[in-house]
């Protein structure tokens, strides 16, 4: 029986999955909806709860529930969820493992692998994470396509002739604008820029920050005399009203026992208008109309020669948007295709591909970034250590393999330092550093020995970098993944038996190794794995404690590692808890 693969679209705000079946993507619902919000938490008892059920326990119990966990994707953070520590590759996980689970209960069949999205704008680390957080949920990530190109082959996948199209990407937390060319069943990616930060959550934010600036000039409530819970409460609000607002001139936003004063409750009630809401995201969405041109100055394009703009991400919606790419490109938006659903479905269209399924369009790729590294050379006229030197242009269809020659500059040079830098500035020390190895034991020989570097960037746009010395061919390879956010073989392992654990509470993995609970190994392993990772983050976090707390985490600390030394598992308890308490604390 042939491989299932599923296109997913792991969202920001929202997430969903899709599958090619009968020659036609399908999303897959869970219960009524198509559409599962990207929102962790733990219920009363502690289970798990993905999707709907967590959103609405957020306003009631913020603590204990995550969102917008794409934005974090590619770093180090540490998320706090039921008192264990997690990466966020391990919170997208939890998500991932949910849509599979409902993939597999639409198929009747068990569901391995995976086609996922990620903003065409999403760095090497970022897209290295989430293939970490497929792999942690159980997925073969066979693929990583980017989101407009996504959404390119659910609008065009049956066009016939030539046609240039701009997709303007606009989601809960990140944006990114592709310029297209179709060539009958050819769909090729020439330009793409965004930004990794930028989405309807800011929107969202900008209504709270008016919704405080109310309470405080109306019934004086200060911004930090608010609950978490009332904040959450705010969030929920704002983000109704943008909704309303999408549709309607006014919203009536009514939010009661907000707050308590001196005994005294606080209600908060006052109505937004469109035109007001428009005024405080307007620089967000002229923004997005900059980074416009700036890919069709990289495709060496005008906005005349665009013949459609398609619009993908739920922030589309935003009248002022559509608006705006009215006027720009003097036609109105294409939004027939569902604009959080399009994704999902282009995603589901290029795994039918891979499986070998009949689909017409035929996928041509770009990188959205320059790769390159820094050698000695002059920079503003002067010598400088640090001069960028790129090898993978911008906007080069992938996958691409690039190769430039470097010289060594003293005699007997017996090794060689490889930068590998993301951007676009010639000063190397102003692009994003995202690698680093030695290349050792070289010739001992004349300065100008040559090393020739190779970068090669796969299909899922993640960066493979070789250097070679050329006379004896000694190399160096490594594949650039961000070591913060990457799991090693037993990091993988442990992390698959983690969020395994919270979906079926019965059996979980201990080191690959099936182990039932109740034999007292697992629950010896979490504690000791939970502790470690909360003294991890306390470390990171003693220069932000004021002195008294400061004081009070060092003996903490202490008191955690005495016990984990001496395998003291009793000890653990007390100090653990305490030392999680004052970590959510300096969190919030």
């Amino acid at each position: 029986m042939k491989d299932i693969i599923v296109g997913i679209d792991l969202g920001t705000t929202n997430s969903e999955v899709a599958v090619l079946e009968d020659g036609k993507a399908r999303v897959i619902a869970q219960g009524e909806s198509l559409i599962l919000p990207s929102f962790v938490g733990l219920d009363d008892n502690g289970e798990i709860l993905v999707g709907e059920a967590a959103r609405n326990q957020y306003q009631v119990y913020p603590e204990r529930t995550i969102k917008s966990i794409k934005r974090q994707m590619g770093s180090d953070v540490r998320l706090s969820l039921g008192g264990k520590s997690y990466s966020p590759p391990e919170i997208s996980a939890i998500i991932l493992k949910k849509l599979k689970l409902m993939a597999e209960e639409h198929l009747g069949r068990s569901v391995k692998k995976a086609v996922i999205t990620v903003p065409a704008y999403f760095s090497d680390a970022q897209r290295q994470a989430t293939r970490d957080a497929g792999e942690v949920a159980g997925l073969e990530v066979v693929k990583i396509i980017n989101e407009p190109t996504a959404a390119a082959l659910s609008y065009e996948s049956d066009h016939e002739g030539s046609k240039r199209i701009l997709v303007y990407d606009l989601g809960g937390g990140t944006f990114d604008v592709s310029v297209v060319e179709i060539e009958d069943d050819i769909i090729e990616v020439v330009s793409s820029h965004g930004n990794n930060r930028l989405g309807g959550d800011d929107f969202d934010r900008k209504v709270v920050d008016h919704l405080l600036e109310h309470l405080q000039e109306n019934q004086g409530v200060e911004p930090g005399e608010l609950t978490a819970q009332a904040m959450a409460r705010l969030d929920r609000a704002a983000e109704a009203a943008k909704r309303t607002l999408s549709d309607h001139p006014f919203a009536r936003i009514e939010e009661e026992y907000l707050h308590e004063r001196d005994g005294v409750p606080v209600h908060l009630s006052l109505e937004l208008s469109r035109s007001d809401y428009e005024a405080m995201i307007s620089p967000f969405v002229d923004e997005t109309l900059q980074a416009v041109h700036t890919a069709l100055n990289g495709a060496d394009l005008t906005v005349s020669d665009i013949e459609e703009v398609l619009l993908v991400g739920g922030a589309t919606r935003t009248p002022l948007v559509q608006r705006l790419l009215h006027e720009e490109f003097g036609s109105q938006p294409r939004c027939e295709v569902n604009p959080d659903l399009c994704v999902a479905t282009g995603a589901a269209i290029q795994a039918g591909m891979i499986a070998g399924e009949k689909v017409a369009a035929v996928l041509v790729d770009i990188t959205p970034y320059t790769f390159g590294t820094s050698s000695f050379h002059e920079l503003d006229g002067r010598p400088y250590p640090y001069y960028f030197v790129p090898i993978i242009a911008k906007n080069t269809p992938i996958p691409v393999t690039k190769s430039e020659v470097f010289y060594t500059m003293h005699d007997n040079q017996e090794e060689v330092i490889v930068n590998i830098y993301q951007g676009e500035n010639p000063d190397a020390l102003q692009n994003i550093k995202i690698g680093e190895f030695i290349i050792k034991g070289l010739s001992k020989v004349p300065a100008g020995n040559e090393i020739i570097n190779q970068c090669s960037l796969d299909s899922d746009g993640i960066l493979h970098v070789t250097a070679r010395e050329k006379k004896t061919g000694l190399e160096k390879k490594i594949s650039i993944d961000n070591a913060l956010s990457h799991f090693d073989e037993a990091g993988l392992a442990q992390a698959k038996g983690r969020i395994d654990s919270l979906f079926h509470p019965d059996e979980m993995t201990f080191e690959g190794e099936a182990v039932s609970v109740g034999d007292g190994r697992e629950g010896e392993h979490r504690d000791i794995v939970q502790a470690r990772a909360v003294v991890e983050k306390a470390e990171r976090m003693l220069d932000d404690a004021s002195a008294e707390d400061r004081e009070e985490m060092v003996d903490l600390i202490e008191a955690i590692n005495d016990a984990l030394s001496e395998g003291d598992m009793p000890g653990l308890e007390t100090p653990l808890e305490e030392l999680s308490e004052i970590l959510f604390y300096l969190e919030g």
